[in-house]
């Protein structure tokens, strides 16, 4: 868990709040150090904003001695140059619009207001409060909005906790308790656990990366070795400084919060599954072909088709011949992937998924009863799956208007793999990191086909846990540990 320090330019700026033993002085932060090589983050509410001022000092000294910091040195750059004249000017239409509707009812043509990580009293302002903390990762953003045909963002300043008034100190103090949460209490003498780990799930998301049975599991393994688990959403995103580590387990996407939430927790030092990295390399089929191509990946015959170009036609015919299958970059599940049989089914298909995509994969379409599915963790094979086709059909899920059929599965030791299966795995999640990964390969005979590497892949009670039971879970937390421990 990390510890939380609370940085001011002098002692009584603090004494409206309650007393903890975490506010300093700059001088006295200076001279502090954390013990046993604990994370520590800085909130710095040092009154001098400007470029070398105390605010600016502390931020800067907090990020050379290691330390996560808000405001980080980036965010005081922002103020200090034209940055905020180019937000204010790019604010989307759809969080404008949402401003003008919020206000609509308003007489008067000024508004300031505060922003405290990220909330505001104006229930009605709450997006726009978040897209300018987003912005402007500060602890107090004091908005100014100007009302002229619309309303508009004039200008944003880092707020001041001394000039603060009676009814603002109390918001910000309930906003930093919540913001700060278990960071914020002093740690009991006796603590149970050594680590703190987020799991960040959807309970509506129609296909988890993980049954509920199998994050008890997990969890029974983390406790286990000294690693507390708590289960978080979307919403606790400025929580993350907590925890020692996240872990995925929601299907990710990079025009997703699961992306953003990684982005974050890697900046707050966590260690990350599934890592920004990962999501960028492996949540785009495009991608993958051309890096599996320049690291000699085996993987089936594929060309990218353009949607400008007129000859995409005859171009994936003639190379490829037919059937073959089409898939839009970013789907998963199946969905966005097509086997075409004939040239009028091409036309329609391609047609259909240039509507969603500028670039579509088109590959060779190789017949087989099923896929392999390897994990792999750490550069290390740790489980292997063989999922069937679903009945009737070429793919392992098929999804129908009602609901969604898939195959049956086989799970295997990893000694009775062949070993140009596991080969083909290692070699293709080598250029992409070194997190945990699905990689998904077709055997025919003594050739193989990487399809695709999943950077969040499945982990279900009864399925990938059926040979190895408990033991893949204790290799999940010990690998985390190792990853907290190598942030330290």
């Amino acid at each position: 868990m990390a510890k939380l320090i609370i940085v001011v330019d002098k002692a009584q700026d603090w004494a409206p709040f309650y007393q903890y033993d975490g506010v300093m002085t700059l001088p006295d932060y200076l001279k502090w150090s954390a013990k046993n090589k604990q994370r520590t983050r800085v909130i710095n509410l040092c009154r001098q904003s400007l470029y070398l001022g105390t605010g600016y000092y502390c931020s800067l000294l907090a990020e050379a001695r290691g330390h996560n910091v808000m405001p980080s040195v980036r965010a005081f750059n922002k103020f200090n140059r034209h940055e905020i004249a180019d937000i204010a000017e790019d604010i989307p239409g759809s969080i404008l619009t949402q401003l003008n509707k919020a206000l609509a009812e308003e007489t008067a043509t000024q508004l300031i207001f505060n922003i405290y990580f990220g909330e505001t009293e104006l229930k009605a302002l709450k997006k726009v409060a978040t897209y300018l903390f987003e912005a402007f990762p500060v602890p107090i953003l004091r908005v100014e909005l100007q009302k002229k045909q619309n309303w508009q963002v004039k200008t944003l300043k880092i707020g001041s906790v001394h000039k603060l008034n009676e009814q603002e100190q109390s918001i910000f103090g309930n906003t930093l308790e919540k913001y700060s949460h278990k960071i914020w209490r002093v740690e009991p003498t006796n603590k149970k656990y050594k680590y703190d780990l987020a799991v960040l799930v959807d309970p509506k998301e129609k296909f988890p990366p993980c049954t509920p049975k199998s994050l008890e599991l997990f969890a029974k393994a983390a406790r286990k070795a000294a690693m507390d688990i708590e289960q978080i959403g979307a919403r606790d995103i400025h929580r993350l400084a907590e925890f020692d580590g996240l872990f995925i387990r929601e299907t990710t996407a990079v025009n997703h919060h699961t992306f953003h939430m990684a982005l974050k927790a890697e900046r707050e030092g966590l260690a990350v599954i599934d890592d920004p990295n990962s999501i960028l390399r492996c949540g785009n089929k495009v991608y993958l072909q051309t890096l599996f191509e320049q690291h000699k990946v085996p993987m089936p015959d594929g060309i990218m088709l353009f949607k400008q170009d007129e000859d995409n036609l005859e171009r994936a015919a003639d190379s490829l011949g037919l059937p073959l299958v089409l898939k839009i970059p970013d789907g998963s599940f199946s969905r966005g992937v097509v086997k075409v049989k004939t040239l009028t089914e091409l036309r329609a298909q391609l047609n259909t998924l240039f509507e969603q995509s500028a670039i579509i994969l088109a590959q060779r379409y190789t017949y087989t009863e099923y896929d392999w599915r390897i994990g792999v963790l750490n550069g290390m094979a740790i489980f292997a799956c063989k999922y069937f086709m679903a009945r009737n059909h070429w793919q392992i899920y098929k999804h129908g208007k009602a609901k969604t059929e898939s195959g049956g599965f086989t799970t295997c030791a990893i000694s009775e793999v062949p070993s140009h299966v596991i080969d083909a795995a290692l070699q293709a999640c080598a250029p992409i990191g070194d997190s945990l990964y699905g990689v998904d390969i077709k055997q025919d005979g003594d050739k193989v086909y990487v399809i695709e590497v999943n950077d969040n892949p499945n982990i279900d009670d009864g399925v990938e846990d059926l040979y190895l039971g408990s033991k893949l879970y204790d290799m999940l937390v010990d690998d985390f540990i190792r990853r907290i421990e190598l942030k330290r």
